[in-house]
């Protein structure tokens, strides 16, 4: 477990591209995280200093930090700051093989219905949010302040 400097962060803006430059943080993140380079528990530069290091406005670090968090890769601890999460998973061998083997027989059965890989992930990304606000909805934990929004059966009769 290590500190990130700020001073010297790998990463360099592409200013020709059309990608926002919150994203092309993100994903730059997201591959060191991938590659190796920034292990589970290691601590990423705090938000204003990464700012400043790399001349570009808190508000694109804190998004990038964000969506990092939303998608499980890094995880922030109030007053300490935002670490790399720790990858979760079967804690078995074979519980992973046999997680691997579903995923595969997913992957090819979407690839079979004409789905590219990333659509597949966009579409199982959404899934996995709807089933989640499913289970959030069945079981409401007290003081969430979750409002739940229903359209008016009479207004989907009309539209019909």
């Amino acid at each position: 477990m290590s500190i990130i400097p700020a001073d010297g962060f790998p990463f360099e803006p592409d200013p020709d591209s059309s990608t926002p430059l919150w994203v092309q943080l993100r994903k730059r993140i997201a591959y060191l995280i991938g590659s190796g380079y920034l292990k589970p528990g290691d601590q990423l530069p705090k938000i204003r200093e990464l700012a400043v290091a790399l001349s570009i406005n808190f508000n694109t670090v804190n998004k990038s930090y964000l969506s990092l968090a939303s998608d499980g890769y890094v995880k922030s601890v109030r007053g300490k700051g935002v670490f790399i999460a720790e990858v979760q998973g079967p804690a078995d061998k074979e519980g992973q093989g046999a997680v691997t083997a579903l995923l595969d027989d997913c992957l090819q059965a979407c690839k079979n219905l004409g789905l590219s890989y990333d659509e597949t992930l966009a579409q199982m990304k959404l899934r996995v949010r709807q089933v989640k606000m499913k289970e959030a909805e069945a079981h409401p934990v007290p003081g969430t302040n979750v409002i739940e929004l229903r359209v008016p059966s009479e207004t989907v009769e009309k539209e019909a």
